[in-house]
């Protein structure tokens, strides 16, 4: 059976032409900063992100880590959204290796409001915890795939500049709201102290993140890096698959938005499933009907009929589009769905 898998933009394979890049690629040894590969990866990403560093890192929860833990030390504060992704999926690794508290901030959609922020904030008091960075995040995953402008987080960036914080940017798919927005990466980057990008999803490439930033940061960064255990040797032969992805898999990320929308509206026709958030780019999450059982149930029947989803929540379940999803693809899926609502 052909399986059609949304169950998340990470489980994508690498294409032919991605292959040989890797295959080809010319290696060093990278704690001796001589892997060409490695270092032209990192001085691409850099000047794509317009900032003086870039440094290459095995997964997305360690850029964030060490881009936040450039900030924080024992006993310091992050403030975030609550939903966010350093918060409910990196282990705890902020309060565990930095010592940070975390100050979480409710919304309705991934971005709290300045007010919202300062509501938050606590006195400035040696009895009281001190913030150091507002970390942001786009898009952001845990509201349903929803992308920010520019301008939505230049005024939050702002905000943090007047309190005196530090602001980092988890952009694992930061591509994907520039492209909802037509703007270069950079317009978000630009005003980020620190930011972290995945290459392993949406982009493609197998593994890796970058983390960017000044100059004397991923100087700092290099040495935290090691410390979780990231001091990697002849990685040139997946980091020629982050510059493949950088360099031909960006601009075709509207492709997975429209595929996304498509299957909004077949969900939408078969009262199945009913969308939890407005979908922008290539994330889905949605309540299952209680007639067809949970979200887990549901996920299985469409299993059994080739689809692969995944299961969040007692209803709450999740369909990502990417690169390995083709329009024949989304069909099949829009006929499962008409399937299972016909009876």
């Amino acid at each position: 059976m052909n399986q059609v898998d949304l169950r998340s933009d990470t489980v994508t394979r690498p294409s032919k032409e991605m292959l040989q890049a890797m295959m080809t690629a010319e290696v060093g040894d990278v704690v001796f900063y001589d892997d060409p590969t490695v270092n032209r990866l990192e001085a691409y990403a850099a000047d794509l992100f317009g900032k003086e560093a870039a440094m290459y890192v095995p997964t997305g929860s360690m850029a964030n880590q060490i881009g936040i833990g450039l900030h924080v030390g024992g006993g310091d504060a992050i403030m975030l959204e609550e939903r966010a992704h350093i918060r409910c999926w990196e282990g705890s690794a902020a309060s565990a290796f930095w010592g940070a508290q975390l100050v979480t901030v409710p919304s309705e959609d991934g971005l709290p409001t300045p007010e919202a922020l300062e509501a938050k904030c606590f006195p400035k008091h040696p009895k009281a915890p001190r913030i150091k960075v507002l970390a942001m995040e786009n898009t952001h995953n845990g509201a349903g795939g929803i992308a920010h402008s520019p301008d939505a987080l230049a005024e939050r960036a702002s905000w943090a500049r007047s309190k005196g914080f530090g602001v980092h940017i988890d952009g694992a798919r930061l591509f994907n709201a520039a492209e909802v927005f037509g703007v270069d990466i950079s317009a978000y980057t630009e005003m980020a102290d620190t930011v972290s990008i995945c290459l392993s999803k949406g982009l493609g490439a197998p593994v890796g993140s970058i983390v960017a930033g000044t100059r004397e940061a991923m100087e700092e960064a290099d040495r935290l890096r090691h410390r979780l255990g990231g001091g990697w040797r002849q990685a040139g032969f997946i980091a020629a698959a982050g510059l493949f992805a950088l360099q031909h898999n960006v601009k075709r990320l509207g492709e997975d938005h429209r595929r996304a929308q498509a299957l909004v509206e077949s969900m939408a026709a078969t009262g199945i499933a009913r969308p939890t958030h407005p979908v922008m780019t290539n994330i889905l999450y949605y309540d299952v009907d209680s007639s067809w059982g949970t979200a887990e149930a549901f996920r299985d029947l469409l299993a059994e009929r080739g689809v692969l989803v995944t299961a969040l929540g007692p209803q709450l379940g999740r369909m990502v589009t990417h690169l390995d999803v083709d329009d024949d693809d989304i069909l099949k899926v829009q006929d499962v769905l008409k399937e299972m609502a016909n009876g």
